[in-house]
C-alpha cells in the first residue's frame, strides 16, 4: 500500500513538471562543488565526530558532507533556490560505492544518498510551502565514478578493464535507492564522459524500478571533453543521444561540464535539432584559467545562454564548475519571459550507434552486415580467435569497414571456445580501434549468456541477434525486456515452440505473434524490431525446399506491409549452401536473391560484398538458371542448373573474362575497373590513357567520370550495392591520385601561371555524408584553373568548416553532399555563417541539391551570395565571376534577383486557396454507382509481354500535335499545316520526321517493349488493393491514391482514383489493369551518330519521335485492351481522332501526372509487372524512366472514370497518406512538394 502511494505521488510530480516543461524554461541550480570551497573546510569538518578516528583523509569527499556537515549543504541548497532553481541537485556526484571506495568509506554509499536527498528535499518542501506557484525539484545526482566501462587504464593492455558493467550497474542501483528512498523527485545521471556507465547506471536503474513498480523521470547529461565534439569515450553527440533514447520515462537530455557556455554550443545545437525529449545545458563558468579556476562572470555567461534562449535550442539551463548562485540569478532574468524550446518529433527511423551514429531511412540504400567476425562464417576469423591472435581478427574487422559494412555482426559460437570470454575480450579491444569502434554491432550468438556479455561491452546501440519462440513466451519475453533495458535492437528469427518456420504462413504467423507481444507488451519500438524469416537453403534436390526463396520473399512483403516500421534482415549466404565451393554460382544467386528480396523490401541481410556479382553483368543464361531455381519457376530448375554448375571451373572463368577485358580500348578497361571495383590495373590503364589524352583533366572527365556515371546508374536501379559502389570509389580515387602528379606539372608549365594563386576554395562534404567524389573532382578541375583547394573531408560539422574557413582567410566556401539530410544541414551551415556576420561566398553542390532548393531553402538565411553549382563544368565561371572584382557585383546581384524570382514564383504555386479537411474531402468523395458500372472480368488476366512490338503498328496511332509543340510550332495537326505563320515549317519538319521515321522502322533502328497486367481489385477507402487471384484473399499489390482537397460547388465531388474502383464492402468484384511501354530502346545508338556528325536537328528530331511511338504505343495498348486483353469494350471501333479525344470508356492515369503527383507510384506498377526484367525499363533514384521513352500507368473500366487534377493538399491528407504508405512524412513531402498547400 505504501510502494502504491508513493508511485502516485511521483508520477503527480512527473506530470506536474512536465506541465512546467511546456510553458517555460526550468532552472538548475549550480556547482556544489565551487561553493563547497568558499567554506574552506579542514580535514576536521569532513570527519566530524562520527568519523574522527577513520583511517584514512576524507577531506576532498564532498558527498560525505551530508553525514558530518548538513547544514552547509541545505545552506548551498537553499542559496540557490532563492536564486531561483527551480530544480537541486543532491550532493552526491561520488555517491557510489565504486568512488567512496578512494576513501575508504563504499560502506556508506546508501546512507550518504539517503541523507542527501533527504537534505535536498527538505529545501525544495519549505520553498515550495513559501511560494507554491513555483514548485522545486530535488534531483538525486548520479555522477560517473572515478572508472570507464569502455576504456582500459592501461595502454599496454586495450582489452583490460578497471570496473565491470555489473559492478558499475550494482553501484548504481544501490546509488539509486538511496536517492528515492530519501525522497528524490528526479535522478539525473550526469557528467557521463563514457556511454557505458551511463547504460550501466541505468541498467541498474530501472532493473530496480521495474522491480519496485517505480516510474521516477530521468535526466541524462552528457560530457563533451573538447572541441572535436566527442566524449572521452570517443562517441559523437548523435551517436551519444541514440545510445541512451531507450531509457523510461526520459524527461531531458543534455550536456553539461568541460566546456563554457561559448565553446558548448554546436554540440548543443546538435542535440537540440535531433532530441525528441527536454534538452538541458548546464555548462562552465568559462574554460579553466591557468590555476584551474573559472573566470566567467553571471552576466557574461547570461548573454550567451540567452541566445541560446531565443533561438530556441533549451528547456532547462543551470551551470557546472565555477558556477555560483550569482550566475543562477542571473540565468533567471533572462528565461523569464523566454519560451521554451519544442519538443521534435522524431521520425520513427532505426537508429543504431557506436562512436558515429548509422541511421536507416526510407531513402537509406540496403544496410550491409559484415559477416567476417563470425567464428561460423569466417574459418580465417575462427582460426585466429582460438589461437589469441585478436590483432589480426582486429584487421578482419577493419578489413570489413573499409569494404562498405555499415554494421559489424561478431559471432564467437564454436565448441572450443569459451564463447563469453572470448566475445568479452575481442569488444573490449574492437572498442579502442576507432575506425571499427565507429559502427554499430551485431551480437550474434545461440547462447543467451554470450549475448548479455556482449551488450555489457557496447556503449552503442547495437543489435541482439537474436531471439525468438522456441522456448516459449516466458523466456522470450525476459530476453525481450533485458535487450530493452541495455538499449539495443533486437533480431527476431522465424522459430516457435514448434520449431523453425518453413513456410510462408508460418513465417508470418511468428511474426505477427512476435510484434505484438515486443510493441503492446515490452515496449519496444516498432522500428527497432528486426525479422529475419529465415533464408533457407534452395536447390538442394528435395522438392519440399524449392519454395524456400519464395516463401521468405513474400514474408518479407507481408512484413513490410503487415507490420508497421518493423525491419527485415537475413543471412544471405544461406540461401546458396548446396552450391558450397562454387563460387560462380554462388555470387549469382547471392546478387539475384538480394534484388528480388530488397525489392519486397528487405532492409539489411549479413553480407559478404566479396560473394557479390553485379546483378547486371551475371551473364543472362546463369541468371534465369538461378532465377528458376530462387523462384521456383519450373520443376528441373535444379538439376539444370547443377548441370551448369558441374561445367563451371572457376580459374579458367577468371582467365577467361580477364583476358577477353584486357583487350578492350582503354576506355572500356577503366569503365570495367570502376565497375567491378578492381584496382590491380588502374595505373597503368591511366598511364596509357595520358598518353592518349590532351590532358590528365581529359581523362577525369572522360573515362573515369562515364564509368562513375555507369555506377550511380546501376546503384540507382538496385543492380549493384553498397559494397560494391564503396569499391568503385576507391578505384576513381587511386585512379585522380595517380593522375594528381601529372596535372602539377602540366599547370607548371603553363605560362600563364603566375606565383600566387586566383584564390582559395575551402571544400567539405557536410556532416552525416561519406560522398566526396563529386567534391574531389571539382577540386580538381578548380586546382588546375590555378585555385587553392582547402579540402575538409567527408562528415564535416559545421563548426569545424567556419572555423577553417576564418583561419585560412578563404574566398569561397563549398559544401557538397549526396543524401537528402544533407539538405538540412547545409541550411544550418547556411545560418551559420550568417549568425557569426561572415561576409564569404557560399556554394552549394551534390546530386540531391537544387537551384530551386538553394534559392528558396538556403539563400534566405545567409545575406551574402549563395549560389548552386549544377556541376564541376560550372563551378570554374561561377567561382571566377565572384572573385573577380570586375565583375563579381553584377554578377552576385544577377543571381540574387534570379533567386528572388524563384522564390517568387515557388510561393505564388504553394499559396492556399479555399480548402477543406480532408475529413471533409473523404465525405465528399465520388459514390460508386452499381446502376451505371457493372465489373467485368478480364479476358486475357495477369501478365501479358508484347516485346520487339511492330512500330508500322504503332505509327497510325501517333499524336503528331505535341510533336510539333516541341519544336515550339503552335497548331493542331492536321491544321497546323494551313497556319499562316507555321504552316510551311511544319510541313517540311513532318516530312523530315517521316523520312526518319521511315528509316527507324526499315531497319529496326529502335525496339518497341510492352507489358500490362489485368488484376482483380477493390478499393479500400483511399487505396487499391490488387489480389493474387480471385478468391480475393492475398493481397498482392496496394496503390494508394490522393483526394482533391479544393472546395467544391455544391454537389461536386473531391476525387480520387480509388473512387473508380468497387469498394471492397459492396462485394463487387472489381478489377484494375497496370502497363508499362517503351519505343527508347536502341536510341543511343543513333544519338550517337548524329552528336558525332553534329547533327543537332536530328538528334532532337530522334527524341521526339521516340517520344510520340511510346505515346502511341500507350494509346494502342489501350484500345488492345479494352477490345480484347480485358474485353469490356469488345464493340469499339474509334477513328484515331476519336482516340486522340478521348472518346473511349476508361481512362489510363499515370503516376506524376495530376490524377496521381506521387512518382514512387511507379515502384509498385514496376514490381507488379516485373518491368524492369519483361521490358527493359528502369527507375532511376529519383523515380524517372529510362529510356526516356517510356510510359507506365493504370487501367480504370469505370464509366464514371475521368482525368482530372489532384491539386494542392493539406497537410492532414499528407501525414494519412505518409503512414498508409509506411514511408516517413518528412520522405512523402519531398515527394509531394510541388502540391503541399502549405511550407
Amino acid at each position: 500500500m505504501i510502494i502504491e502511494k508513493e508511485t502516485d505521488l511521483m508520477q503527480n510530480k512527473t506530470e506536474l513538471l512536465k506541465q512546467l516543461l511546456e510553458t517555460r524554461i526550468l532552472l538548475l541550480d549550480g556547482a556544489m562543488g565551487t561553493m563547497i570551497q568558499r567554506y574552506k573546510l579542514s580535514e576536521d569538518d569532513f570527519r566530524g565526530d562520527r568519523f574522527k578516528d577513520h583511517p584514512c583523509d576524507l577531506k576532498g569527499n564532498n558527498d560525505i558532507l551530508c553525514l558530518t556537515k548538513p547544514e552547509i549543504i541545505k545552506e548551498i541548497h537553499s542559496a540557490y533556490l532563492e536564486a531561483g532553481s527551480d530544480i537541486i541537485e543532491t550532493n552526491t556526484f561520488n555517491g557510489t560505492s565504486i568512488s567512496q571506495a578512494d576513501y575508504n568509506t563504499s560502506n556508506l554509499a546508501y546512507e550518504i544518498n539517503f541523507q542527501a536527498a533527504k537534505l535536498a528535499k527538505e529545501a525544495c518542501e519549505e520553498f515550495t510551502k513559501r511560494d507554491p506557484s513555483k514548485p522545486r525539484f530535488a534531483a538525486g545526482a548520479l555522477g560517473p565514478t572515478n572508472k570507464t566501462a569502455s576504456l582500459s587504464p592501461d595502454v599496454n593492455d586495450p582489452g583490460f578493464r578497471a570496473v565491470t558493467f555489473d559492478e558499475l550497474s550494482n553501484a548504481y542501483l544501490e546509488q539509486a535507492k538511496g536517492l528515492i528512498d530519501g525522497g528524490a523527485d528526479i535522478l539525473l545521471i550526469e557528467t557521463i564522459f563514457d556511454t557505458l556507465n551511463a547504460k550501466a547506471a541505468i541498467f541498474g536503474i530501472q532493473e530496480y524500478c521495474q522491480k519496485n513498480n517505480i516510474n521516477i523521470p530521468i535526466m541524462i547529461s552528457g560530457t563533451v571533453v573538447d572541441l572535436s565534439g566527442r566524449t572521452l569515450s570517443g562517441q559523437t553527440t548523435e551517436a551519444f543521444y541514440i545510445s541512451l533514447s531507450h531509457v523510461k520515462n526520459l524527461i531531458s537530455i543534455g550536456l553539461n561540464c568541460a566546456l563554457g557556455a561559448k565553446q558548448i554550443r554546436p554540440f548543443l545545437e546538435e542535440l537540440s535539432g535531433i532530441a525528441s525529449c527536454y534538452v538541458s545545458v548546464y555548462p562552465n563558468a568559462g574554460l579553466p584559467n591557468a590555476f584551474g579556476g573559472y573566470d566567467e562572470t553571471p552576466s557574461e555567461m547570461a548573454v550567451i545562454l540567452k541566445e541560446y534562449s531565443d533561438e530556441g535550442l533549451i528547456n532547462i539551463v543551470g551551470g557546472c564548475c565555477g558556477t555560483t548562485p550569482n550566475h543562477i540569478k542571473e540565468f533567471s532574468k533572462i528565461v523569464k519571459d523566454l519560451p521554451p524550446r519544442k519538443l521534435k518529433r522524431q521520425e520513427p527511423y532505426l537508429r543504431l550507434s557506436g562512436l558515429e551514429p548509422v541511421v536507416l531511412r526510407p531513402d537509406s540504400n540496403f544496410m550491409n552486415i559484415g559477416e567476417r567476425t563470425n567464428v561460423s562464417g569466417s574459418k580465417k576469423f575462427a582460426r585466429l580467435i582460438a589461437s589469441g591472435n585478436y590483432d589480426e581478427a582486429l584487421s578482419i574487422a577493419k578489413d570489413q569497414v573499409e569494404g562498405g559494412a555499415q554494421v559489424l555482426d561478431v559471432n564467437m559460437d564454436e565448441g572450443m571456445l569459451d564463447s563469453e570470454k572470448v566475445m568479452h575480450k575481442f569488444l573490449n579491444l574492437l572498442a579502442s580501434e576507432p575506425e571499427i569502434a565507429k559502427l554499430p554491432i551485431m551480437i550474434d550468438s545461440s547462447k543467451w549468456s554470450v549475448i548479455e556479455t556482449g551488450l555489457k561491452c557496447l556503449q552503442g546501440k547495437g543489435i541482439v541477434n537474436s531471439i525468438s519462440l522456441k522456448e516459449g513466451e516466458k523466456v522470450f519475453k525476459e530476453h525481450a525486456r533485458k535487450i530493452l533495458n541495455y538499449g539495443a535492437s533486437v533480431i527476431v528469427m522465424a522459430f516457435d515452440e514448434e520449431g523453425q518456420a518453413d513456410t510462408f504462413e508460418r513465417k508470418t504467423e511468428i511474426a505477427k505473434r512476435a510484434y505484438e507481444i515486443l510493441v503492446n507488451e515490452i515496449g519496444f519500438q516498432p522500428q527497432d524490431i528486426i525479422f529475419d524469416p529465415n533464408i533457407l537453403t534452395v536447390g538442394t534436390g528435395i522438392d519440399e525446399h524449392n519454395n524456400y526463396a519464395v516463401d521468405f520473399i513474400r514474408a518479407t512483403r507481408w512484413i513490410k506491409q503487415n507490420l508497421p516500421l518493423a525491419k527485415v534482415s537475413g543471412g544471405i549466404s544461406n540461401i546458396s549452401f548446396s552450391f558450397r565451393g562454387n563460387d560462380v554460382v554462388r555470387e549469382a544467386m547471392h546478387s539475384a536473391f538480394l534484388y528480388h528480396a530488397i525489392q519486397a523490401g528487405l532492409d539489411m541481410g549479413i553480407v559478404n560484398a566479396g560473394q557479390l556479382a553485379v546483378y547486371d553483368e551475371v551473364p543472362k543464361e546463369l541468371l534465369e538458371l538461378v532465377e528458376d531455381v530462387l523462384l521456383n519457376r519450373r520443376p528441373d530448375a535444379t538439376e539444370r542448373l547443377i548441370e551448369f554448375a558441374e561445367k563451371v571451373k572457376k580459374k579458367e572463368k577468371t582467365e577467361v573474362k580477364e583476358e577477353e577485358w584486357r583487350k578492350l580500348s582503354v576506355e572500356e578497361r577503366l569503365k570495367h575497373s570502376l565497375v567491378k571495383g578492381v584496382v590491380d590495373y588502374v595505373e597503368k590503364d591511366v598511364e596509357e590513357a595520358i598518353k592518349k589524352y590532351s590532358t590528365p583533366l581529359a581523362i577525369i572527365e572522360g573515362p573515369l567520370m562515364d564509368g562513375m556515371n555507369v555506377v550511380g546508374d546501376l546503384f540507382g536501379a538496385g543492380k549493384m550495392f553498397l559494397p560494391q559502389v564503396v569499391k568503385s570509389a576507391r578505384v576513381m580515387k587511386k585512379a585522380v591520385a595517380y593522375l594528381e602528379p601529372y596535372i602539377t606539372e602540366s599547370r607548371s608549365s603553363e605560362e600563364s601561371i603566375e606565383k600566387s594563386n586566383n584564390g582559395t576554395i575551402l571544400l567539405a562534404t557536410v556532416k552525416g555524408d561519406v560522398h566526396d567524389i563529386g567534391k574531389n573532382i571539382v577540386g580538381v578541375v578548380l586546382g588546375c584553373n590555378n585555385y587553392k583547394i582547402i579540402d575538409l573531408g567527408v562528415m564535416v560539422s559545421a563548426d569545424k568548416i567556419l572555423d577553417a574557413a576564418v583561419k585560412e582567410n578563404v574566398d569561397i566556401v563549398g559544401l557538397s553532399g549526396l543524401i537528402t539530410p544533407s539538405l538540412d544541414e547545409m541550411v544550418h551551415v547556411a545560418k551559420e555563417m550568417e549568425r557569426r556576420g561572415m561576409r564569404i561566398p557560399l556554394l552549394i553542390g551534390g546530386a540531391t541539391t537544387s537551384r530551386i532548393h538553394t534559392a528558396v531553402k538556403i539563400a534566405p538565411h545567409y545575406s551574402q551570395p549563395t549560389i548552386h553549382v549544377l556541376d564541376a563544368s560550372r563551378s570554374v565561371p561561377v567561382v571566377s565571376n565572384l572573385i573577380n572584382h570586375e565583375t563579381g557585383e553584377s554578377f552576385i546581384q544577377k543571381v540574387k534577383g534570379e533567386y528572388a524570382a524563384i522564390r517568387e514564383d515557388y510561393l505564388k504555386r504553394t499559396s492556399s486557396k479555399d480548402y477543406i479537411s480532408y475529413d471533409e474531402a473523404k465525405k465528399n468523395k465520388l459514390h460508386f454507382d452499381k446502376n451505371i458500372y457493372v465489373p467485368k472480368p478480364p479476358q486475357r488476366p495477369a501478365i501479358t509481354v508484347l516485346n520487339d512490338f511492330p512500330l508500322e503498328t504503332l505509327r497510325k496511332y501517333i499524336d503528331w500535335t505535341p510533336f510539333f509543340l516541341t519544336w515550339e510550332l503552335k497548331g493542331k495537326y492536321p491544321k497546323i499545316f494551313s497556319d499562316e505563320k507555321y504552316g510551311n515549317e511544319a510541313e517540311k519538319l513532318f516530312k523530315d520526321a517521316n523520312i526518319i521515321l521511315d528509316d527507324v522502322i526499315k531497319n529496326k533502328a529502335l525496339t518497341a517493349n510492352g507489358v500490362v497486367g489485368l488484376f482483380p481489385a477493390n478499393s479500400v477507402e483511399d487505396d487499391i488493393e490488387v489480389y493474387t487471384n480471385e478468391s480475393r484473399s492475398e493481397v498482392l499489390a496496394q496503390f494508394h491514391t490522393l483526394r482533391q482537397q479544393s472546395l467544391k460547388s455544391k454537389g461536386v465531388p473531391n476525387i480520387a482514383l480509388s473512387d473508380f474502383i468497387a469498394p471492397k464492402e459492396t462485394g463487387l468484384k472489381d478489377y484494375i489493369g497496370a502497363f508499362a511501354v517503351t519505343t527508347g530502346l536502341g536510341i543511343e545508338k543513333l544519338l550517337k551518330k548524329f552528336e558525332e556528325a553534329k547533327d543537332d536537328y536530328n538528334s532532337i528530331m530522334i527524341k521526339a519521335i521516340a517520344d510520340r511511338l511510346a505515346e502511341a504505343f500507350a494509346e494502342y495498348l489501350h484500345e488492345l485492351v479494352r477490345k480484347e486483353l480485358w474485353g469490356y469494350e469488345p464493340g469499339e471501333n474509334l477513328t484515331n481522332e476519336e482516340l486522340i479525344k478521348e472518346k473511349y470508356t476508361g481512362i489510363r492515369p499515370a503516376p506524376g501526372y495530376p490524377a496521381q503527383p506521387d512518382h514512387t507510384e511507379k515502384i509498385t506498377i514496376f514490381n507488379l509487372l516485373n518491368v524492369e526484367e519483361n521490358v527493359k525499363i528502369t527507375l532511376t533514384e529519383n523515380l524517372a524512366m529510362h529510356p526516356a521513352a517510356s510510359v507506365c500507368g493504370l487501367y480504370f473500366a469505370n464509366p464514371n472514370a475521368k482525368y482530372f487534377n489532384v491539386g494542392k493538399i493539406g497537410e492532414d491528407q499528407v501525414i494519412d497518406y505518409h503512414k498508409r504508405k509506411g514511408i516517413s512524412k518528412i520522405e512523402m513531402e519531398k515527394w509531394l512538394k510541388p502540391i503541399l498547400n502549405y511550407d
